[in-house]
């Protein structure tokens, strides 16, 4: 039955239908998804069609799809399926969302883009087909989508509860699917109650012998596909020879059952069948050619046995069969050679065909070729190779990976076999699939691999947690490895490398060796001193000892704009390392654009951490508040832990800079679950901090010294070597308030040899407070002056701390007019930046000084949530609630709704108001 025709009443599934209707009538009031699960057989595809008929006679838009588990490995094809109604009306897209479209759709010869600008393009063309008309998506056999189009549909589906539109999908027990991971609430259908099995098997006509009867409805067990067949496989058995059948899991006893049918079929029919299941298309004229090079006898009338016995349908030039199993069963029952002898049929169909001329039915025989061979084969793991390497060019990285396994079991040479399983690999690295990774490497294992190939398994295993998980191969290895690809010439993979060991002395300290190998063989390959990602390494590897030369170059980098979104987040990220804070935020607001553009969605999380990261440190909370949400959400999308438990402890920090003290330490307890066990030390040392800033909220200096303290030793898991840097002014501040001066005076003396290395602004801007916080008295207001005096502590956060240390001290020593002006400037820079406590601290030594203050004005920020600031910055930049969710990734619904709760609370009634009460702030 086609989705969307009328149907029967479901018998036994009342509940199930009422729960869809409620669905469907509540769909003006915002989408949203269902996933219905099952075994196979137990009504999926019924209940799905059902609902599709009811959306449709209340005058739903039903677009629909089918997963097919010959086109899994064919990207966007389930997505085509599903959009190819509507697709006429892309022409309202944007233009890079149009193209990016019709590109991953083979459209047009672009390279594919990346996954999620297709992905933004499909919810906006489905938002824009729902203006129309409420639009129902149905998806069977979803487990079976590639994984492209499951992708696209998972991303659609967390979007879509603004809008009219609702996604059903079925999906079978046992089987992944990207769908699980969407947040869509589940369905699980049983076996249908005793009553309704024996109705609908009754409802079939069959005339069964009472224990034949009784036999179906017990080993059925409510299963509806099991309730029709199995009596077609036992009717006519007596009682004995029903006990006497054994007992097997019912998609087994199905298959069988299929299988039981195909075996009583004439010769000519059993090959077309065969030829039909090994087919990975449904075009009749194809199977009938092929089956004509098995049997000469095979003809189109040979199909009517399997289509009586209700195995296939045919109709529209198709051949496709009524149900999956009956597909696997036919399949499995056929000796290997018979299935590489279908499998060569086919191949050479597609060869005559084709006429040797490139594309889809030259790459389809390709596969059957690979398929029909059952020893290796040098020539069609050449050409599979090839098509691996047309699959990238064109963006499908996918379909390159199954091109490059596939290869890789027809290689002779077992070095050639494991380069193209490593080569496979690193493709699914770029695809996030861990499980694809894991078994592609699994591969590598009894092979005689060379030293070079050994390192790249490790380096490979390693990319999801940049290392953090597996110690096996750490950034000196990596820097071996990067050395000997440089000297065979591929100084890309060698620079490729090398990042990833940079990333490794990031997230978890290898040790000034593996550090200085780093560097030293990143600055002798032969390339630009003003790479990005050589300038990155640099940072990652060396913040200290390679500060001012990273420093010099992001200065002559950004002389001129970055246009390259890439190079602007890598040159970001490195001047987060070397304490460039103010061009860290520029170049990673910079990247941003163009990532969102492109749909970099992995890079822009990682865009965003850094100029969140960047952004709390200087205190801008227009900028952070909304950056560092949208790096959590990005990060937990895309699976990137790491990033997100920076984002997690980066929020922890900016609860604790806003006063907001639970949140803040709850934030902070999460972000250490994320990465103590991996002992991830820039996650731990932000952590220790935003516990320092509440303590230093509370009073509590002595606790406050003791966790900044922790990010100067060693030994401790809260070490770094660049974060430790940027805190020393709070260290100090605690220190002189809690008996601790000697102790930080020795942090100091150290922090003072690093600083001879590096131009660090942020080190400088700390040790100038740190100097004047922890000095003699007699010297103390020389070195508060000349803080003051310095463009080090041109940052406005960092100098309001300096006037209130400053007035802090002048008070304590009786010199109130003096440390009066000091600290009302603190209170009202405090107040401007939204760092409460530190508000709260200068309110608190003026009162002590005799001077009253008012109370800090509530700011718009205070009253909205993160996401909600960012749409408000951007209307009152002028973009369009259309504009909005291009950058953002959602529909312009969804901001419509936004909107919609943000104006009550403002207080105002429309967009043209938002712009001046944020100018007004």
């Amino acid at each position: 039955m086609s989705f969307g025709e009328a149907t029967t009443p479901l018998i036994g599934r009342d509940a199930e239908i009422r729960a869809l209707a409620g669905m469907v009538d509540r769909i003006h009031d915002g989408g949203g998804g269902l996933m219905v699960r099952g075994e196979a057989g137990i009504g999926k595809s019924a209940l799905l069609a059902a609902a599709a008929a009811l959306a449709a006679e209340r005058g739903l838009r039903v677009l629909t799809a089918v997963g097919v588990q010959s086109e899994t490995l064919l990207p966007y094809a389930g997505l085509h399926q599903l959009l190819h109604p509507i697709q006429a009306h892309d022409d309202r897209l944007p233009a890079p969302q149009r193209e990016a479209l019709r590109a991953a759709f083979g459209m047009t010869d672009a390279a594919v883009p990346d996954l999620y600008l297709v992905a933004l393009a499909t919810l906006n063309l489905l938002v824009e087909a729902a203006t129309r008309a409420p639009t129902l998506l149905v998806v069977d056999d979803a487990h079976w989508l590639d994984q492209a189009s499951a992708q696209v549909l998972a991303f659609v589906a967390r979007r879509i509860e603004s809008a009219p539109v609702l996604l059903l999908a079925g999906i079978r027990d046992g089987f992944p699917s990207v769908l699980s991971d969407a947040g869509l609430p589940g369905m699980p259908l049983e076996g249908l109650p005793e009553a309704a099995a024996g109705s609908l098997l009754d409802a079939a006509g069959l005339e069964l012998a009472p224990k034949t009867r009784q036999r179906v409805l017990r080993e059925a067990a409510g299963n509806p596909l099991a309730l029709m067949e199995l009596p077609r496989a036992w009717d006519g058995l007596d009682g004995d020879a029903l006990l006497r059948t054994s007992w097997l899991p019912l998609t087994v006893r199905l298959e069988k059952t299929f299988g039981s049918q195909v075996a009583e079929l004439p010769p000519a029919t059993r090959t077309l069948l065969l030829v039909a299941a090994v087919n990975d298309g449904s075009v009749l004229a194809e199977t009938l050619a092929a089956a004509a090079r098995l049997s000469r006898d095979a003809a189109e009338q040979d199909l009517a046995p399997a289509v009586a016995a209700r195995l296939i349908a045919t109709g529209q030039g198709r051949v496709v069969f009524r149900h999956p199993l009956m597909r696997s069963a036919i399949y499995q029952a056929a000796s290997l050679a018979q299935r590489h002898a279908a499998h060569a049929a086919i191949a050479d169909t597609l060869a005559e065909l084709s006429g040797g001329a490139p594309g889809d039915l030259a790459d389809r025989e390709i596969w059957h070729r690979a398929a029909a061979s059952p020893r290796p084969d040098d020539t069609v793991a050449a050409a599979l190779d090839a098509m691996a390497d047309r699959a990238r060019q064109r963006g499908v990285a996918a379909a390159a990976v199954s091109a490059l396994e596939q290869a890789a079991r027809l290689s002779h040479d077992q070095h050639e076999r494991a380069e193209r399983l490593l080569r496979a690999a690193d493709a699914s690295v770029e695809l996030g699939n861990h499980d694809v990774v894991a078994r592609l490497l699994r591969q590598t294992e009894p092979l005689n691999l060379s030293p070079q190939q050994r390192t790249r398994v490790l380096w490979i295993r390693g990319a999801f947690d940049d290392g953090t998980g597996d110690h096996a191969v750490g950034p000196l290895a990596l820097a071996e490895l990067a050395e000997t690809v440089a000297a065979e010439g591929d100084h890309e993979r060698a620079l490729r490398i090398l990042w990833s060991a940079a990333l490794r002395c990031f997230w978890v300290e290898p040790g000034p060796q593996a550090r200085e190998r780093v560097v030293a063989v990143a600055e002798a390959l032969p390339i630009d001193r003003r790479h990005p990602q050589l300038l990155a390494v640099l940072a990652y590897a060396a913040p200290i000892e390679r500060g001012g030369v990273v420093i010099d170059g992001l200065r002559e980098v950004t002389s001129q704009p970055v246009v390259d979104p890439q190079a602007a987040r890598l040159l970001g990220t490195a001047a987060v390392l070397v304490g460039a804070l103010d061009l860290a935020e520029r170049l990673s607001a910079a990247a941003l654009t163009g990532l969102r553009s492109h749909g970099r969605l992995q890079l822009l999380a990682r865009a965003l951490s850094a100029q969140a990261w960047s952004a709390v440190f200087l205190v801008d909370l227009d900028v952070a508040i909304p950056a560092v949400h949208e790096a959590a959400l990005l990060a937990a999308e895309t699976g990137q832990p790491l990033m997100y438990g920076t984002a997690v402890s980066t929020k922890a920090l900016l609860a604790a800079l806003r006063g907001e003290r639970d949140d803040a330490l709850a934030l902070a307890t999460e972000a250490e679950r994320l990465s103590l066990t991996a002992s991830v030390r820039p996650v731990l040392a932000t952590v220790q901090v935003a516990r320092a800033m509440v303590a230093l909220a509370d009073g509590r200096f002595a606790e406050a010294h003791d966790r900044l303290a922790r990010m100067h030793d060693p030994s401790d898991p809260s070490h770094h070597i660049a974060l430790r840097c940027y805190f020393l002014g709070l260290l100090a501040d605690a220190a002189a308030h809690s008996g601790n001066v000697a102790e930080g005076r020795v942090i100091l003396a150290e922090m003072e040899e690093v600083a001879r290395r590096t131009p660090s602004p942020a080190l400088w801007a700390g040790l100038l407070l740190a100097r004047a916080l922890l000095a003699e008295e007699s010297r103390a207001p020389a070195l508060f002056e000349e803080a003051l005096a310095s463009d080090a502590v041109r940052w406005p956060f960092a100098r309001a701390h300096t006037q209130l240390a400053y007035g802090e001290w002048l008070r304590r020593r009786r010199r109130v007019a003096q440390a009066k002006p000091l600290l009302r400037s603190a209170r009202e820079t405090f107040d401007a930046l939204g760092a409460l406590p530190w508000s709260e601290r200068a309110r608190r030594e003026l009162r002590a000084s005799g001077e009253r203050s008012e109370q800090r004005p509530v700011e718009v920020r205070d009253r909205l949530t993160a996401q909600e600031l960012q749409i408000v910055q951007m209307v009152a930049e002028g973009m369009t609630n259309r504009e909005i969710g291009e950058r953002l990734y959602v529909s312009h619904r969804t901001i419509g709704a936004h909107l919609y709760r943000i104006f009550p609370k403002l207080g105002i009634t429309s967009r043209a108001e938002l712009g001046a009460i944020l100018q007004n702030q």
